[in-house]
């Protein structure tokens, strides 16, 4: 089966155009697309074989929310997925508390959810136990409303593995301990929340040079690429890689 390629543009490219050439250049089946809310129509626009994707939401309806943009909103503009809790968010201040309400509010939408777990450096340092637990603990609080929905939910959730001292150092996690967190995290969905079936990505400097190690894992059903979905050229080659 092929492997699912999520591009998380962050805040790039600097203009339109750039992103609506980049866009065009990155369209391509099982692949999402996350540009920034900016560029969120044009994109849309152009795709004709891959999704698009949104790098947050907020959990209310329309209203007095200023700097926010909607779930309704977000559906408007066909896209499909939304990132949740990017350890980027969280660096900024988002609690599991708010990361649950968006997930709950996303689910609820209809939207596929890719929530981002994965622990930091000081945790890591400790041992693989310290980071399964500190992940675990992310995945009960964050998803504790899987409990209250369908079955039918589970099968719009992603979760995304990514080390945080992976994300834009260029030291990617090694395959078989990536292999290792994603098969634990289908344990912790299946054994504590009852989702079972749920798909895990590896997020964290993943290239056009070390995508296959990851891709060619049964336990990893997809990456999440941040700066290397910037460049075409390395981005077909890590798609090519999941083919």
């Amino acid at each position: 089966m092929q492997k699912l390629i999520v591009a998380n543009w962050k805040m790039n490219p600097a203009s339109l155009k750039e992103a609506v050439h980049l866009a065009k250049a990155c369209d391509k089946t099982e692949v999402v697309i996350a540009p920034p809310f900016v560029f969120l129509e044009a994109v849309s626009r152009v795709l004709k074989k891959a999704s698009l994707g949104a790098q947050d939401v907020f959990w209310n309806g329309d209203g007095p929310w200023t700097g926010e943009i909607s779930l309704r909103q977000l559906k408007g503009l066909r896209a499909k997925y939304v990132i949740i809790g990017h350890s980027e968010r969280r660096k900024l201040g988002e609690t599991d508390e708010v990361i649950a309400k968006k997930v709950t509010a996303a689910l609820k939408s209809g939207l596929t959810v890719m929530l981002c777990v994965g622990e930091n450096w000081d945790v890591r340092k400790e041992g693989k136990k310290a980071a399964y637990d500190f992940v675990r603990r992310q995945i009960v609080k964050d998803l504790a409303v899987l409990k209250k929905l369908k079955i039918g939910k589970f099968k719009k959730l992603i979760v995304a593995y990514e080390p945080v001292w992976a994300i834009g150092t260029g030291k990617n996690d090694d395959p078989a301990d990536a292999a290792l967190m994603a098969g634990f995290i289908k344990e912790t969905l299946a054994a504590d929340l009852a989702a079972i079936g749920s798909r895990v990505l590896y997020g964290g400097s993943v290239t056009g040079r070390n995508a296959r190690g990851f891709l060619t894992l049964p336990e990893v059903d997809g990456v999440l690429v941040g700066g290397a979905s910037l460049n075409p050229a390395e981005f077909k080659k890590i798609v090519a890689a999941g083919q």
